[in-house]
């Protein structure tokens, strides 16, 4: 008869209190210590059973789990931790090509936008053709794609994808003599079809950043970029007028007039052209850093075109820096100078002479929510209709009034006509249309200047769509002292993101 460990132990007692009597006296605290041993024993068994339970369901579960990982196939009667550890490796797998095309994105930029302007002009001469509402829309895709470090040395790729129609208000103002454009945004390829929307690769540069400081010092680097560039992204930038799609639309107010009014910079005809700038950048002093840029830019019919770039190049210098001459209001100022030789003459495109001129461009908060700007521009060789231009204005955030993503501008420009635009009567300058077109009793005199002012109101619906009521009021257009003033009206809409 085989013994249990319960019954060898009751057993062993038993004996124990009958070799030892002076031990085992009949007392009853000798008898509830022995029940308590024999309730713990019990415990103890019915646990051990339990265990021993347990270990074979885990090794049971054990062999399952070890049997359904070695198939790729999932099974409803297969464990839920095999069926669960296969579905995430399946959904890693199926995410692989996404990481890998999220790694190949990471770092890259992108910027969209469409711009839509309604504009009417009223106040110009009776008959005018093209005299009415007109409305054109622009859109730009804008990419920015990092490449691979070279040591220290990032570098990257730009490219801008522009397409657009109509151009507003512009044509009449262009027959009729004025210097300036009132719609800046307006957009259209050059020779297509009215009815053609036709996408323009309006850019696509390369640029590398040269660190000079060892790491961990304060920074100083070189960049160089080339490629076809819009000269405005580099030269002349200002903070409160320099974007027709968000701030100010006539093009006097947009940049420096006699860069681009007065056909200094040399584009072709979509605003772009080729180009090579090198730039110094000193950032030791974070607050105050400074820049020394010098641009050399394909220019003219056949130089902005890749044709002849390097017969006649625009060649611009910048300098510019941060300063803060109101405490804790900073401020960009901006000196630049251009040169150009082999220019068509003024009046005579069959000789050629050079143009050298200069500019300035500024803009400085002198407030929280008010940003003062201006710009000057000066030929001092060579010939133009004007030859002096005076930008200035303002621009004050819609904090003030509890809007803060709103903006209120105000600018004015003060294009002087050149002696020898004067000296001509205008005659060279106005298209034939002036004088055929059927405008009744049009007179032109050259004199003085010609005079923009500006007002908008940038009214925020949201962060990414904007819409700006626009007044323009132009005196003595194309510095025609016979010319009636003339007000243009208009409305933009713009969403960006």
């Amino acid at each position: 008869m085989t013994m249990t460990p319960r019954l060898k132990l009751v057993t062993a007692l038993a004996v124990a209190g009958f070799a030892c009597p002076a031990f085992a006296a009949p007392e009853a605290a000798d008898t509830a210590t022995l029940q308590r041993l024999l309730e713990r024993l019990e415990r103890l068994e019915a646990q051990n059973t339990r265990l021993a339970s347990e270990i074979r369901e885990l090794k049971q579960e054990k062999a399952a789990i070890a049997h359904s990982l070695s198939s790729d196939r999932l099974s409803e009667k297969e464990p839920e931790l095999t069926t669960r550890l296969k579905a995430v490796e399946q959904d890693v797998v199926a995410l692989k090509p996404s990481a890998k095309l999220a790694e190949k994105l990471d770092g890259i930029e992108v910027e969209a936008g469409l711009t839509t302007v309604w504009q009417r002009a009223s106040g110009l001469p009776h008959g005018t053709r093209d005299n009415g509402d007109k409305f054109n829309y622009r859109a730009d895709l804008a990419v920015t794609a990092p490449l691979e470090s070279i040591g220290d040395v990032e570098h990257k790729l730009f490219a801008h994808l522009r397409v657009g129609q109509g151009q507003g208000v512009n044509e009449p103002f262009g027959y009729l003599g004025h210097f300036s454009a009132p719609n800046a945004s307006a957009f259209a390829v050059s020779g297509a079809n009215p009815d053609d929307s036709v996408a323009l690769l309006s850019e696509a540069w390369y640029q590398a950043a040269i660190p000079l400081s060892a790491a961990g010092r304060p920074s100083h680097h070189l960049e160089v970029t080339f490629g076809k560039i819009d000269i405005y992204g580099f030269f002349d930038q200002n903070e409160a007028a320099g974007d027709e799609t968000s701030q100010f639309l006539n093009s006097a107010l947009v940049s420096n007039p006699l860069l681009d009014l007065g056909g200094e910079v040399g584009v072709d005809a979509n605003g772009t052209q080729p180009g090579l700038i090198a730039s110094y950048v000193n950032e030791f002093d974070s607050a105050y850093p400074w820049r020394v840029a010098l641009g050399v830019f394909g220019a003219g019919q056949t130089g902005s075109n890749y044709q002849d770039t390097a017969d006649a190049p625009l060649v611009i210098a910048q300098f510019d820096t941060t300063l803060k001459p109101f405490p804790g209001l900073a401020g960009n100022y901006r000196a630049y100078a251009w040169t150009r030789r082999d220019v068509p003459r003024f009046l005579d495109d069959t000789t050629s002479e050079q143009h050298t001129g200069f500019g300035l461009s500024i803009d400085q908060k002198v407030a929280d929510g008010v940003t003062l700007f201006g710009r000057y521009g000066q030929l001092l060789k060579g010939k133009l209709p004007f030859e002096r231009a005076y930008v200035f204005g303002a621009q004050v955030s819609g904090n003030y009034w509890g809007r803060a993503n709103d903006a209120l501008g105000i600018g004015a420009s003060w294009l002087k006509a050149s002696s020898a635009y004067k000296r001509a009567g205008g005659e060279g300058y106005l298209s034939a249309d002036s004088y055929d077109n059927g405008i009744a009793d049009f007179t032109f005199t050259p004199s003085g200047a010609e005079r923009i002012a500006e007002i908008y109101y940038r009214f925020h619906l949201n962060s990414q769509f904007s819409l700006s009521p626009d007044v323009q009021w132009i005196q003595r257009g194309g510095a025609n002292r016979h010319a009636d003033p003339v007000t243009v009206f208009g409305l933009r809409a713009n969403i960006a993101y």
